[in-house]
């Protein structure tokens, strides 16, 4: 319905005052649209070729969700409900750095199965929020190797099991794991019930 509105030719209307390149701009306004031609084939035929958006990730941004593509580009903003299993990515900067997050976080496929957000910090870096409520500070530097040494440490040491709210790999020679608050407080004093 939205490419026939945008075409603006109905059946029986003169294929000499139809414009193709004005209805190729207003298929370009659809934002699924990334690319459209369309052409006149006479006597009565309007052919039309149309390249959709691949829809990537949730931009969420000054509190209002939109579904971006792989090039940052604002595919809708209205009607996201189907798109809810897709990750959010948060910032200012967010949609331009989405596609090379994702497609760094797809190389452990396991994890990132477990992706729910990821914040964009400071225009330099990410914080990967799992479904799980743990958060992963990732470093500016060689995110991708950090990456890799997590999946690894969460598959051999089952480390999304365990009790922890954040697990910070900024650092390249360590990891940093902040534990739940009754987590800490039981380590803290083992055998004592809270």
């Amino acid at each position: 319905r939205q490419v026939i509105a945008a075409l603006g030719v109905k059946r029986g209307d003169s294929m000499f005052s139809f414009d193709p390149e004005a209805a190729r701009r207003r298929l370009l306004a659809l934002g699924w649209v990334k690319q459209a031609q369309v052409f006149r084939r006479f006597p009565d035929i309007v052919e039309v070729t149309l390249e959709e958006r691949r829809p990537l990730a949730l931009w969420q941004y000054q509190g209002r969700l939109a579904l971006i593509d792989d090039a940052g580009e604002t595919i809708v903003d209205q009607g996201l409900e189907r798109f809810a299993d897709l990750p959010i990515v948060v910032g200012p900067d967010a949609p331009s750095n989405a596609a090379d997050l994702m497609d760094m976080l797809k190389l452990e496929p396991a994890l990132f199965a477990e992706v729910q957000a990821a914040v964009r910090v400071g225009g330099r870096r990410w914080d990967v929020q799992l479904k799980n409520g743990v958060v992963v500070n990732l470093p500016e530097n060689d995110a991708r190797e950090s990456w890799t040494r997590l999946a690894r440490l969460v598959a051999e040491h089952s480390l999304l099991q365990r009790d922890i709210r954040a697990i910070d790999l900024r650092l390249p020679d360590r990891l940093v794991v902040r534990m739940s608050p009754e987590a800490a407080e039981a380590r803290r004093h083992p055998g004592k019930e809270t």
